[in-house]
């Protein structure tokens, strides 16, 4: 068997979710899995740039302050942000409170807002051809061509604090690449 772990349930599934429920929960329904729809990606590119530096279990546990924080990520919404919201963020307790990181991710909403034909488009043009799955976490890249080149268009567009890493992080997330180990459980070739 690979880095992976039975629980309690009897289901193998990737190692890196065995921590806590939370992570449990979101390696299950979430991750790798297909997502799409302008406001949903909006939300996912927020979040992956927040979690630049920091663990993934502090953006999980931060999601729903986020969420509210953030207008539910709805782009329109966060477009409009001013200074004032700005300061309000910065003063949140319940999200990572990051000036750089929070001013991005409101040009970033700004940038989306005047995409055409939009985010999902953009975004899914850069997913690569389907790959096995890999046998061993070792065998997880954390920069690919594909992500290097989906980078390089956003920070041409404008967009900020989405580089090769968090631009790779965003589409396994999102279901662009299916990075499950091969004997998880999650089977999203179905």
């Amino acid at each position: 068997m690979s880095v992976e772990a039975v629980i309690d349930d009897g289901k193998v599934r990737c190692g890196w979710s065995q921590s806590s429920q939370l992570y449990r929960d979101y390696h299950d329904t979430e991750w790798g899995r297909p997502l799409h729809g302008d406001d949903a990606l909006f939300e996912r590119m927020c979040l992956e740039a927040f979690q630049s530096g920091l663990s993934w279990i502090t953006i999980l546990r931060k999601r729903p302050a986020f969420r509210a924080a953030f207008a539910e990520f709805a782009i329109d919404r966060v477009a409009e942000f001013g200074d004032d919201d700005v300061e309000r963020l910065l003063a949140d307790p319940g999200i990572v409170r990051n000036r750089a990181k929070i001013l991005a991710c409101v040009a970033n909403a700004r940038v989306a807002r005047d995409l055409s034909p939009g985010l999902d488009e953009l975004l899914w043009s850069f997913a690569p051809p389907a790959r096995p799955r890999p046998r061993a976490l070792s065998d997880v890249p954390a920069v690919t061509p594909e992500s290097v080149a989906l980078a390089r268009e956003l920070k041409k567009r404008g967009f900020r604090f989405v580089g090769p890493t968090t631009a790779y992080a965003l589409m396994q997330a999102t279901g662009m690449v299916d990075d499950h180990l091969a004997d998880c459980w999650v089977d999203l070739r179905r």
